[in-house]
C-alpha cells in the first residue's frame, strides 16, 4: 500500500484532500512525479495515475502543476481543470505558489529539499500550495501568498491553517554566507558553524507565517527533514543531484465526494 503523509489540522476538515508523497520501492523511479528532470515520460505519467487513482474515488479530479522557478509568481486557478499533469507543455509557467476556490482541483507542489507549505482557510473556503527555496523564502513568497488570498478571496490570515511539509532541517542545510545574510535579522534562523551557517528553511517559512497574522497553534511543521529521512523523502543535497521528486498536495473535494 502506498504511503502518503499528512497533517492532523487538515484532517479535521471533511471537504479538505491533502498528502504528501514518499519514495515507493517497485515503483517506477522510487514514485519520482517530476515530469521535468528527464526520465521517462510515460513511467512518471502511471506514477501520477496512481496517485490521482489514490484519491479520486468516484469524481475525476483536475491536478494542476506549475513549472517552478524560485520565483515569487504567485497564480489563481479559476477553472475546473488539468494543467501540467501529463506534459509539461500545459503546466502553469513560471509561478512558485497556486490558490484556488475551485473544487475538484489539486494543487501541487514539486520538491525535494525545498519548503512545500500548504495552506487551507476553511472559513472561505480556499487552498494554496507554496513551494519556497531560499530564493522564495527570501521574497517572502508565503507572506505574498497569504496576501493575494485576502485580496482576491477576503480570506483573514487568523482564519487560515498552514502545514509545512517535510524539508530540509537546519541539521543538513549548509550555506555561505552569500545566502545566509538575507535571514540574519530573522532570530533563530540559523546557527553559525565556522564560516557557514545551518539555516532553518522551515523555521523561516513559519516564521513568516506567523508575522503575517496566522495563529501559531495554526501552523504544524512535519519536523521532517528530507536530508535525514533520505529513505522516505527525495533530497537534492542528500543524493547529490537526485532528479526524483515528491509531491505536496491540497484540494477541495467535489460536493459529492
Amino acid at each position: 500500500m502506498m504511503e502518503l503523509y499528512g497533517f492532523d489540522s487538515f484532517k479535521k476538515y471533511h471537504e479538505l484532500m491533502h498528502a504528501v508523497t514518499t519514495k515507493e520501492e517497485g515503483q517506477a523511479y522510487d514514485f519520482s512525479l517530476a515530469l521535468h528532470t528527464g526520465e521517462a515520460r510515460a513511467k512518471i505519467v502511471q506514477n501520477r495515475e496512481a496517485l490521482a487513482s489514490l484519491l479520486s474515488h468516484d469524481t475525476p479530479l483536475h491536478f494542476v502543476v506549475a513549472n517552478q522557478t524560485h520565483s515569487d509568481h504567485i497564480v489563481v486557478i479559476r477553472k475546473s481543470e488539468t494543467k501540467g499533469w501529463t506534459d509539461l507543455e500545459d503546466a502553469i509557467e513560471d509561478c512558485d505558489a497556486l490558490i484556488t476556490q475551485e473544487r475538484g482541483v489539486v494543487l501541487t507542489i514539486l520538491t525535494a529539499d525545498c519548503v512545500p507549505v500548504l495552506l487551507y482557510d476553511p472559513k472561505q473556503k480556499v487552498v494554496a500550495a507554496v513551494h519556497a527555496g531560499w530564493k522564495g523564502t527570501k521574497a517572502e513568497i508565503v507572506s505574498k501568498t497569504l496576501k493575494k488570498m485576502q485580496e482576491v478571496f477576503g480570506c483573514k490570515p487568523e482564519d487560515i491553517v498552514a502545514a509545512v511539509a517535510p524539508s530540509i532541517g537546519r541539521c543538513c542545510y549548509e550555506v555561505g554566507e552569500d545566502v545566509a545574510a538575507h535571514f540574519f535579522d530573522i532570530p533563530e534562523a540559523y546557527t553559525e558553524k565556522g564560516d557557514k551557517y545551518m539555516l532553518d528553511l522551515p523555521y523561516i517559512n513559519k516564521y513568516q507565517l506567523f508575522n503575517s497574522g496566522l495563529k501559531e497553534e495554526n501552523i504544524e511543521m512535519s519536523g521532517i527533514c528530507t536530508a535525514c529521512e533520505v529513505d522516505r523523502f527525495f533530497s537534492y543535497r542528500k543524493e547529490q543531484g537526485c532528479s526524483g521528486r515528491f509531491m505536496s498536495l491540497i484540494g477541495l473535494k467535489t460536493d459529492n465526494a
